[in-house]
């Protein structure tokens, strides 16, 4: 049984029930923006080639501590993560291959399978803010400022431009924020686990203040 992407303006994307899973120890993807990803083991690259085949999606997870002993089997991972369409894909030598995600929905595993070379999992597709709204006009002002501030400190003048020179819906603005911006991996996965748009926005603003209180007490900085 598929479940419906909403996301889609005409409706007519559908996500199944089951999907493949794509652990990875540093990798978060967030809904609304776009991963590159080099495709290199051969339990990766059977991922991709029968998901191109049916239902072309991937589930994103990001593996939890300790993941280094049972990398080559099947480590723990955080339940929440987020589904990406191939959009993509260029085949290179040895079946290798590159391919580019596009960030759907948030989803919770139910139930994982290992019958296959990589791990499968039923999912629960997580509800979308309507209009992917803040709801706040107050909340994006503050966001865009602090996000300003800390990358002209950066010196990511390009990163600038884009937020502020492009009229980006707030869950755009919101989620390009969370996977572009140099948090940890841990830090990433406590902003896609929030509640809804404005809690993960607001998790936000704390992240980049406490980032530039940290980066602040260090000398050349800023």
């Amino acid at each position: 049984m598929a479940q419906q992407d909403a996301s889609t303006p005409s409706a007519t994307f559908s996500i199944p029930e089951v999907i493949p899973i794509f652990p990875l120890p540093n990798v978060v993807l967030f809904p609304d923006t776009f991963l590159p990803l080099h495709i290199f083991e051969p339990r990766y690259r059977e991922m991709v080639a029968d998901a191109s085949q049916g239902g072309q999606c991937i589930g994103m997870a990001l593996m939890k501590d300790g993941w280094e002993e049972g990398y080559y089997g099947n480590p723990p991972i955080f339940p929440l993560g987020c589904v990406g369409r191939i959009k993509t894909i260029h085949q290179l030598p040895d079946e290798r291959s590159n391919i580019i995600l596009e960030g759907l929905h948030r989803y919770d595993i139910q139930e994982e399978y290992f019958e296959t070379s990589y791990r499968r999992a039923r999912v629960m597709l997580r509800s979308k803010d309507p209009f992917g709204s803040l709801e706040d006009a107050s909340v994006r002002t503050n966001l865009i400022d602090l996000a300003t501030q800390y990358l002209r400190a950066r010196q990511a003048q390009d990163l600038c431009n884009l937020i502020t020179g492009h009229t980006l819906t707030d869950g755009v603005l919101v989620n390009s924020l969370c996977s572009c911006l140099d948090f940890t991996p841990l830090e990433k996965q406590f902003l896609l686990e929030s509640h809804n748009l404005l809690q993960q926005a607001r998790r936000l603003i704390d992240l980049i203040q406490f980032k530039m209180e940290e980066y602040g007490r260090k000398p050349g900085w800023g």
